[in-house]
């Protein structure tokens, strides 16, 4: 898989940017919050946190901005049903991380069911299934109360979209800063994936 990318800007549109990395092309599908935090310019040098999504007739790149952003189009593209990529950056592009992670933890459907073309039901079964399949309100809530690191719940976030249960992943973070206090969420996430 594509982890990242990093070159120069080819090609820039609000939903696509097209990088030349070492005199390769790669056309990169983008959401809006993604465009509008890089705002590339031609020429300059950008790298983009990558998913490499393979279809039957096709392999598309996604591109995103932050490591939040790319944890969050995962977790809409492989735990709610019914939800492919182009809604999971409909909803990128509508809404910043803060804000869908908000939405979801209140349950507030309306918020969600803004992004083209979601609607109520979608919304509905984007917060049922995120909040209880998934586990990861809790982790949200005490992210915003302050109780847990902006890192330890970034590392979370990450462990789960990997494939982690949250009971896992929340374990072995804690294993974790009992020995390294300030670990940063890429240590934490390198460590859990070593236990």
């Amino acid at each position: 898989m594509i982890s990242f990318l990093r070159g120069t800007v080819a090609e820039a549109l609000p939903q696509s940017i097209v990088l030349d990395v070492s005199g390769v092309g790669y056309e990169v599908i983008v959401p809006l919050s993604t465009y509008d935090a890089l705002n590339p310019q031609l020429g300059q040098q950008v790298e983009l946190k990558t998913h490499l999504h393979i279809r039957e007739n096709a392999q598309i790149l996604y591109g995103f901005a932050t490591d939040e952003e790319r944890d969050i189009f995962r977790l809409l593209v492989e735990h709610v049903s019914g939800i492919g990529p182009t809604t999971a950056i409909a909803i990128l592009s509508g809404m910043r991380v803060n804000e869908f992670k908000d939405a979801v933890v209140k349950q507030d459907v309306q918020a969600i069911a803004r992004a083209k073309g979601v609607g109520k039901k979608t919304a509905e079964r984007i917060i049922l299934e995120l909040k209880d399949k998934v586990g990861l309100a809790s982790t949200w809530e005490a992210q915003q109360q302050g109780v847990t690191s902006q890192a330890a719940a970034d590392a979370e976030l990450a462990l789960v979209a990997l494939g982690f249960k949250q009971a896992e992943a929340r374990k072995s973070i804690a294993a974790i800063l009992k020995k390294h206090p300030d670990a940063g969420a890429d240590q934490l996430i390198r460590g859990a994936l070593r236990q």
